[in-house]
């Protein structure tokens, strides 16, 4: 694991530090943001989101930079989880 912080720019244009395998739920809450969940096992897809573009499962995902020392995260819409 790498021992710089990765910066990362929430869709509520709030930023927060991560390390290299921190978890997505907890660094999201800590910008007042919540990902929507279903399963929790990475089988529903009602927690994906876009980091800098590819799409990812954060619940079977741990935060990773891939030498990229910024990640933007934009949340996943769903058609079918939306009322």
């Amino acid at each position: 694991m790498k021992n710089s912080k990765i910066k990362i720019i929430w869709p509520n244009n709030n930023e927060s530090y991560a390390s290299e395998g921190d978890d997505w739920f907890s660094n999201a809450e800590k910008v007042g943001l919540e990902i929507p969940t279903g399963c929790l096992t990475g089988s529903c897809g009602a927690c994906e989101i876009d980091v800098n573009g590819e799409t990812i499962r954060p619940c079977i995902s741990d935060i990773k930079s891939d030498n990229e020392c910024l990640l933007k995260v934009s949340l996943t819409t769903d058609p079918f989880w939306e009322n």
